[in-house]
């Protein structure tokens, strides 16, 4: 079966925002930004500095960069720089060494690494300025987490890119809750199985934050709760617990990819793990979860272009939200059930802030999860906040506007106290 037009987009959007990341996307987007420029250097960087948005500098202070057993956008710009491959993209740490992270410490503590606060009107942005031997290179990284749009030599241009579209017109925007429903219940199940391997990283890293202690242990202290009688080993808490212990890993620096969405890996564990876990325990099939996982991933996306990449409302709630849409296919609902699941979530946790990237943001994804399981089950049952209701709306359409004005317009000068709160501790 020939695959509509429009259902092609929709693969082409999957392709491009779901993708492998190691490392938070903040953090490995100034990494990148270092490595870029120090292979237009084409020399060891002497001294490096890295200019960053407010939002970016916000996502990047607290988390762990992988292999380097440290947190901050400082490291990640050093190994970036000395050891980063920057043609693997958001997998640009890779391949970094003790020898690598042992260097790059060096060059920190010789006050040779700086983070700044760039003047910019981009909420995504990075440029990394390295120099050795009299000559420097910079590379610019805007509105998307790999969208590199400039490298020079110089003072010499060598490679130039425009700026990604804005993501504000809703004109050109293919993606609705009804043709997402469409195309993940009708497409060739040859056309979209590619998604599964976002089960495969991301249950690999669930399992690795419930075997060792990552983070606040937010997923294996469930799993100690269970043990002790304090929690049922029910679905909602299997989903739950693993969700966590994946975000665990990753935001402690676990050297291992996860799949990402929307340039969040967080994002993409949310958007994916509770899905996988409901179609393991309901005994689902392949076919049945990777319909789930599109229903959950295209979501995600959908409620993404409405926010923008970064902003003051925390990603995990968007993620969640698709995942409980996910849910419901597997739960034999249909499109009504999966808007009543959007509904109840506007209109329950829509106000959680994003404070940066760290080890707490385990916990908001599990909260996200139980929030979502709980949605998804009220509109099995026929039940959704009414459009009556605060920024719910009937049109399930408007209802998603109304959350992405809520985390722009709305939560700028949130976004402004948040970053003051945390940079002036």
């Amino acid at each position: 079966m020939t695959m509509k037009k429009e259902w092609v987009e929709f693969v082409a959007i999957l392709n491009r925002e779901v993708v492998p990341a190691l490392g938070c996307t903040e953090p490995v987007t100034a990494a990148l930004a270092a490595a870029r420029a120090a292979e237009a250097l084409g020399a060891k960087p002497e001294h490096v500095c890295v200019q960053v948005s407010g939002n970016l500098l916000k996502n990047g202070m607290g988390v762990g960069v992988p292999g380097t057993g440290m947190t901050g956008l400082d490291i990640a710009a050093a190994v970036g720089a000395l050891g980063g491959d920057a043609t693997l993209k958001l997998e640009v740490l890779r391949d970094i060494t003790p020898e690598i992270v042992a260097e790059a410490k060096a060059l920190m503590a010789g006050g040779n690494v700086v983070i700044e606060l760039a003047d910019t009107d981009e909420l995504l942005f990075a440029k990394a300025i390295v120099s050795a031997n009299g000559h420097t290179a910079s590379c610019t990284i805007a509105r998307t987490h790999a969208g590199i749009v400039e490298v020079t030599k110089d003072d010499t241009v060598i490679e130039s890119t425009p700026l990604a579209a804005e993501e504000t017109s809703d004109d050109s925007w293919l993606l609705s809750v009804a043709a997402i429903y469409e195309f993940a219940t009708e497409a060739a199940y040859d056309d979209i199985s590619f998604i599964l391997e976002a089960a495969r990283l991301n249950e690999s890293i669930a399992s690795k934050g419930l075997e060792k202690d990552f983070g606040l242990r937010v997923g294996r202290s469930m799993d100690e709760d269970i043990a002790l009688g304090l929690r049922s080993d029910d679905i909602t808490s299997f989903a739950t617990r693993l969700a966590a212990a994946a975000s665990d890993a990753r935001m402690d620096g676990i050297m291992q990819p996860v799949m990402s969405n929307s340039g969040s890996g967080n994002q993409g564990i949310t958007a994916t793990i509770p899905v996988t876990a409901f179609a393991r325990r309901l005994g689902k099939s392949e076919e049945e979860m990777a319909r789930a996982l599109i229903m959950s991933h295209l979501i995600s996306i959908h409620l993404k272009h409405h926010l923008g990449r970064l902003s003051a409302l925390c990603g995990a709630i968007l993620a969640a939200t698709g995942s409980g849409c996910g849910i419901i296919l597997l739960l034999g609902g249909g499109l009504l059930e999966v808007e009543r699941t959007i509904k109840n979530m506007v209109g329950t946790i829509a106000g959680m802030i994003c404070d940066g990237a760290k080890t707490s943001c385990a916990l908001k994804v599990a909260s996200s999860v139980e929030a979502a399981i709980s949605s998804a089950l009220l509109a099995m049952k026929g039940t959704s906040v009414p459009g009556s209701d605060g920024i719910v709306d009937d049109n399930i359409e408007v209802c998603i506007k109304n959350l992405g004005r809520l985390g722009t317009a709305g939560m700028c000068e949130t976004d402004k106290i948040i970053l003051d709160i945390m940079v002036n501790k």
